[in-house]
Order: structure tokens, then sequence, then C-alpha cells
């Protein structure tokens, strides 16, 4: 099979990562990726914040996240102690942010997998951040002047490891 195609088909959702660090050529690796997705109109508007997993401010975004949807006793955070996260934020005014944004989440999601690399795509955090902390979190994750979270991936070394879900082409496809 295709290594891309291999990729892809390999691809889960990790909740569980070691402490290593990424290295930097990882990480360049995994942005790149994420920059070189295709964008709506050739705009290349999306922005990428990279944050340590130890940064206090992913601490925040979890209490602020457990505080919208109600939650007291929290099993994991919301990026499973990943020692990356990346947050994409795009232009607020621009109607096809939110698409690229998540163009380009997946493509650093397959090239964490085809790295050996695992992924997290967290979506769970937007309420958080649009809440009225919204200017605070922009200023600390120095989103670009009129942009605003879209999505965040975290990544790093896999501790654990899962079988991707299953799908049914007769199910979810039509052909016309």
């Amino acid at each position: 099979m295709n290594e891309v195609l291999d990729a892809i088909a390999k691809r889960s959702s990790t909740r569980g990562f070691t402490q290593q660090k990424l290295t930097k050529e990882e990480l360049d690796a995994l942005i790149l990726a994420g920059l070189q997705a295709p964008t709506a109109a050739n705009k290349q508007e999306i922005h990428i914040t990279v944050v340590d997993g130890d940064n206090p401010i992913l601490a925040e975004i979890e209490e602020a996240k457990n505080q919208e949807k109600g939650i007291h006793n929290p099993q994991k955070n919301f990026y499973f102690d990943a020692p990356t996260v990346l947050i994409l934020s795009g232009a607020a005014d621009f109607y096809w942010s939110k698409v690229d944004a998540g163009i380009a989440v997946e493509n650093i999601a397959i090239a964490a997998e085809a790295m050996g690399l695992g992924s997290l795509i967290i979506g769970c955090i937007k309420d958080a951040l649009y809440n009225e902390k919204r200017e605070y979190f922009a200023k600390t994750l120095q989103l670009p002047e009129g942009y605003e979270y879209e999505i965040a991936i975290a990544l790093g070394h896999k501790a654990v490891t899962k079988e991707p879900h299953e799908y049914s082409v007769e199910k979810n496809v039509t052909y016309l």
C-alpha cells in the first residue's frame, strides 16, 4: 500500500503519551505539514501556536473547559499530558478559516502517524476559549490580531496504542 494511504489507515487518536519531547526536526516537520495544507483562495491564513505540554496556560484552559462543561473531577486533561500542543487559529473574518484549520490539522495528524508519533485532534476546548476569558486566552496564546481559535492537536510519542475505528463504505457512501 502507498505510504500516505497506510498512514491514513493506521491513524487513530492517541490518549496517552510518553513525556519524551519531540525533536526540533519532528516538530518542524509537523508544523510544515500543517502550513502546506491547501487553503481557500490560497489565503494561507492559518496560524499555529506551539505550546509546551507543561506550560501553565494549558492548565488554565483545562480549568475553563471544565467550568464550561460542568466537569468536577476530570480523569485526564484535554491533551492527555502530551508534551506538545499546537493551537491552530484563523482569521475571524474569513468564512473558510474553520475548514482550512481542519484540513491543516488532518495534515499534521497524518504526518505524525507516518513519523511513528501519536496525535489527538482537540475541539473540546472551543467553549473555554470563546467564553468571557476569550481576549485573555487570545493574548496569552499570542494569536494574531483578528484571529480566533479553530482547533488544536496534541502531539508526542505514544504511550498507548489503539486500533483505528471501523467504518462502512456501504453505510457512509452513496454513488450516483
